[in-house]
């Protein structure tokens, strides 16, 4: 089974193909990524009328790339596969009618894909990994704990109350001055500081509820960063790595509790599985290594390249559904906001 993927929620314009493999797993053929980073620049976040108009301009290009690199024609896919929400209603727009149109063309099945499914199942196309398991997605819009049970059963444990970490991560560069995109470059700089020269608030920690709250956080970098401007490039350094100290001990803190429902709801997890763009970040990475041993977990994190928005995890997510025989018709709308969780929180944590 081969699945072209097509994915246009935010500021990347993507597509691969990707094949199944017979003993499991996936193989990607072509993924192909073309990035808003320049367009956004000026503007320093996502402009969502500049996005839409880039991935206009330039998504038909990308899927004859990824179709030449995987050497295939389109009449040779399986089906079409294109994220059709969450994210903004200008790009999902491109790039779910632009599926409908080749696979209606091309007479192939059309699916329309959960932006944050895609990640989830994302460490099942590169290690196989067999469900149930616990997932930390982490991104510029999303932050969640989930007990991933199959395809298109999850179970959310827990969330953000306000900001995304990624978001945080950006909101925290911008007010120190770092280049858009923040959260590299927040990284970066963090590397060059000390992690404990400021004593930043660890919010939620300790608490059962494996929710996240970054936003007191984020205010806390703020004020101290007022108090003691100008900023020196040391003291920058110094904040950075003190906020990505502090966002690394709620994580943990937060898989911890999160690792605890999940084994209420679902029993002995298979794996812990990072996804999304901030699954990218290597002191994050490290952290959750050695919760995961220290756990007696095995850590899944998919390669950099597919912890940010690309195609193949919505080739992948498509190959999924195929193969359980299901599909979408050209009805299906795009959804802006769009939940992961089938089942909801579990009412034993006291919430709705």
């Amino acid at each position: 089974m081969r699945i072209l993927g097509i994915e246009t929620t935010c500021d990347e314009t993507a597509a691969a193909v990707v094949a199944m493999k017979p003993e499991g797993g996936g193989q990607i053929l072509s993924n192909i990524v073309r990035s808003q980073i320049d367009e956004h620049a000026i503007f320093g976040g996502v402009v969502p009328e500049v996005a839409a108009r880039a991935h206009v301009e330039v998504l038909d290009g990308i899927i004859a790339q990824a179709l030449a690199t995987a050497r295939m024609s389109l009449s040779e896919v399986d089906g079409i596969a294109a994220a059709a929400g969450p994210g903004l209603i200008g790009g999902l727009l491109v790039g779910l009618t632009t599926a409908k149109t080749l696979a209606l063309v091309a007479h192939k099945p059309l699916l329309a894909i959960n932006h944050l499914e895609a990640h989830a199942l994302t460490a099942r196309l590169t290690d196989n990994v067999q469900f149930p398991y616990l997932l930390l997605l982490v991104s510029g819009g999303h932050t969640q704990l989930v007990a991933v049970m199959g395809v298109g059963d999850y179970i959310r444990l827990g969330t953000t109350l306000d900001d995304a970490i990624g978001e945080a991560f950006d909101k925290v560069a911008k007010t120190l001055g770092l280049p858009y995109p923040g959260g590299p470059a927040l990284e970066r700089m963090a590397q060059s500081g000390d992690p404990e020269a400021f004593a930043f608030p660890r919010p939620m920690m300790g608490r059962p509820v494996p929710d996240f709250s970054l936003s007191g956080l984020k205010t806390a970098v703020r004020l101290e960063a007022e108090r003691i401007a100008p900023l020196s490039e040391t003291a920058i350094a110094d904040l950075c790595a003190s906020f990505q100290a502090a966002v690394v001990d709620v994580v943990i803190d937060r898989t911890r509790a999160g690792l605890g429902a999940f084994r209420h709801v679902a029993g002995r997890a298979q794996a812990l599985v990072a996804a999304g763009g901030v699954a990218s970040n290597g002191a994050l990475r490290r952290a959750l290594a050695r919760f995961a041993a220290e756990s007696g977990l095995v850590l899944v994190v998919p390669p950099p390249a597919l912890c940010s928005d690309n195609g193949a995890m919505l080739a992948w997510a498509g190959i999924e559904r195929l193969n359980l025989g299901l599909g979408d018709d050209f009805t299906f709308a795009a959804r802006p906001r769009w939940p992961l969780d089938t089942r909801g929180t579990p009412a034993l944590y006291g919430k709705a």
